[in-house]
C-alpha cells in the first residue's frame, strides 16, 4: 500500500467528495445528539429548575457551542475530583467533637445552632475570643503574628497582591521560613493574577511553600476555571486565627484607603475548625497532609462559635442553607452588610417572610460599587425588599468590602461569602457563625456608625429613579444566576 502524502491526500479528497451531499444531515445528527445528551444530563443533575431551563434552551438554540459551554461551565466535576484526591478527607469531620456541645442563651437560636451543627457536621465550640479588626488593624495584626510565630503559619487568601501590602507580608513569611517555622500559603489560581508579576514568584524566591488553587493554563483544565477559592484565613502556631473578608491588597492600607473591610482575630477551640478547612484545601491542592490538632487553651472568652466551609464539593449549599435558617429564626432584627447583594428567589422570599412576620431588616451596600453589573442587579432585587418594608442604606466611600450579618442582637456571621450566585454556588467560602451578645453589640455599634453616614434609599427614591435606569437594573438582574 502506498505511503506517500499524495496518495493519502487524494484518498481523503475522494472521501470528502463522497460525503459532501450528506454533511448537513451529519451536522444535524451531531447537534441533536449533543442537545439530547446535555438535556438528559441537566435534567438529572441540576436541582435549580431555572438553571436547568436556561442550559436546556441554550443547547437547543445554539447547537454545538451551547453544549461546549455547558461542558466547560455547567458541569460540576469538583466534587468527584475532590474525593479522588483526598480519599474522602473533605467529606469527613475527622472524628473531632467536644464531649458536650454548648447551647446559645436565646431559646429560638438553640434550634438554629442544632440545625447548623447537623448541616456542617461540626460542633459549636465555647470559650472563644473574637476580636473585631478593620482592614489596617487586621493587616498589622497578621504581620505581628507572623513575626512572632514559632511553630507554623497556614495562610489562605483569594488575592495576594504583589504591592505595598503583599510584599512586606511575603518577606515576613520568608523570614519565618528562615527561622524554622512551617509555612504553607494557598492562593487562588485566578486571584494570584490580580497583580503582575504575581507575588507567587516572590514567595518562591523566599523559599515559602506556596500553591495555587485550581491553577492551570492547560485547555483540558478549563472546566475548573469558574470554581474559585474565595476563603481568607490564617492560622498561626495552631492556636491563633484570622478570618473575614479582607484580601491582601494595597488599597486597604493606603491613605486614604480605597477599600474598607471587616476581619476578626480568633482565639479558642474554633481555631481547630479553621485548621481543618485549610488542611482539606491544602491536601486537595498539594497532596500533603497537615496536623489539624488545636494547640491553644480550651477557654479564652465567652463567644460560642463554629466554622462554616462552603463550596461546590461535599460542602455544597451549606452556607445558603445556614442563611435561610438564620433568617427564618429571626424574631426582632436582621442586619446585612455586603458589597454584592444579588440573592436568589428563595433567599429573597425568606427575607420577605421575615418582614411580613414583623422582623426589622436593614441592608447596607456600597453607594458606588466596583462591579457595575452586580450593583445594577442588586438595586433591582433590593427594590422589591424595600417595597415590603426593608431599610436600604447606601454607604459612602471607601468601598465597603465587609461581609457580615447579625440576627436579634445575638447571632453573628462574618467571613468571605457574599450574597450572590458565585459565592452561594461556585466559590469555596469560609464563614464564622458566632453566638454572643457582647460581640453582636460591638458589630451593631459599628453598623450604627456606618448607617449614620449612609444615604437611605426608600420607595420614593426608587420611584424617582430614571425609567431607563430601572430598565437597566432589571436587565442586569436577569443575569442573576451568572453574577
Amino acid at each position: 500500500m502506498p505511503l506517500d502524502v499524495t496518495y493519502w491526500t487524494a484518498e481523503i479528497d475522494a472521501l470528502l467528495t463522497m460525503l459532501d451531499p450528506y454533511w448537513p444531515y451529519m451536522a444535524a445528527a451531531i447537534s441533536i445528539g449533543l442537545a439530547v445528551t446535555v438535556t438528559v444530563h441537566v435534567a438529572q443533575n441540576k436541582r435549580d429548575a431555572r438553571a436547568a431551563a436556561a442550559w436546556t434552551g441554550l443547547v437547543w438554540l445554539v447547537p454545538v457551542l451551547g453544549a461546549l459551554l455547558y461542558y466547560i461551565l455547567g458541569v460540576n466535576r469538583i466534587r468527584r475530583r475532590a474525593r479522588q484526591l483526598t480519599g474522602g478527607l473533605i467529606d469527613s469531620n475527622d472524628g473531632w467533637r467536644v464531649a458536650a456541645e454548648p447551647e446559645p442563651d436565646l431559646k429560638h437560636l438553640k434550634i438554629l445552632s442544632r440545625l447548623v451543627g447537623r448541616l456542617t457536621h461540626l460542633p459549636l465550640t465555647d470559650g472563644n475570643r473574637i476580636t473585631l479588626l478593620d482592614a489596617p488593624g487586621a493587616y498589622q495584626a497578621m504581620l505581628d503574628a507572623i513575626d512572632n510565630a514559632n511553630e507554623s503559619i497556614y495562610l489562605a487568601t483569594y488575592i495576594f497582591g504583589n504591592d505595598a501590602a503583599g510584599k512586606p507580608l511575603a518577606d515576613a513569611l520568608s523570614s519565618a521560613v528562615a527561622r524554622g517555622v512551617k509555612v504553607r500559603v494557598l492562593v487562588d489560581g485566578v486571584g494570584a493574577l490580580y497583580s503582575l508579576p504575581s507575588v507567587i514568584w516572590r514567595l518562591r524566591r523566599g523559599k515559602v511553600p506556596v500553591e495555587r488553587f485550581l491553577y492551570s493554563l492547560a485547555p483540558w483544565r478549563m472546566p475548573y476555571l469558574n470554581l474559585r477559592n474565595h476563603r481568607k484565613f490564617m492560622v498561626v502556631d495552631r492556636r491563633y486565627g484570622f478570618t473575614g473578608g479582607m484580601n491582601i491588597r494595597a488599597g486597604y492600607i493606603q491613605q486614604p484607603p480605597k477599600i474598607t473591610d471587616l476581619h476578626a482575630g480568633i482565639e479558642g477551640p474554633v481555631v481547630g475548625q479553621l485548621l481543618r478547612s485549610f488542611a482539606a484545601d491544602w491536601y486537595f491542592t498539594s497532596g500533603e497532609l497537615l496536623d489539624t490538632s488545636y494547640r491553644g487553651p480550651a477557654w479564652l472568652g465567652g463567644v460560642q462559635s463554629r466554622g462554616i466551609s462552603a463550596g461546590p464539593d461535599a460542602d455544597f449549599d451549606k452556607r445558603r442553607m445556614t442563611l435561610l435558617a438564620a433568617i427564618g429564626s429571626a424574631e426582632s432584627r436582621i442586619r446585612i452588610v455586603t458589597p454584592y447583594f444579588v440573592p436568589d428567589l428563595t433567599l429573597l422570599a425568606t427575607l420577605q417572610l421575615a418582614l411580613l412576620k414583623g422582623v426589622r431588616v436593614q441592608i447596607v451596600v456600597p453607594r458606588k460599587n466596583n462591579l457595575r453589573l452586580v450593583h445594577w442587579a442588586s438595586l433591582h432585587a433590593l427594590r422589591w425588599l424595600v417595597a415590603e418594608g426593608a431599610e436600604l442604606y447606601l454607604s459612602p466611600p471607601p468601598f465597603d468590602h465587609s461581609k457580615v450579618m447579625t440576627v436579634d442582637q445575638h447571632w453573628v456571621m462574618l467571613g468571605s461569602g457574599n450574597w450572590d450566585a458565585r459565592s452561594l454556588r461556585l466559590n469555596f467560602e469560609f464563614d464564622l457563625e458566632c453566638y454572643g451578645e457582647a460581640l453582636a453589640e460591638q458589630i451593631d455599634e459599628a453598623l450604627d456608625e456606618r448607617i449614620a453616614l449612609s444615604q437611605r434609599l426608600d420607595q420614593a427614591g426608587f420611584r424617582q429613579m430614571a425609567p431607563w435606569r430601572r430598565v437597566r437594573n432589571a436587565l442586569a438582574h436577569m443575569m442573576e444566576p451568572y453574577l
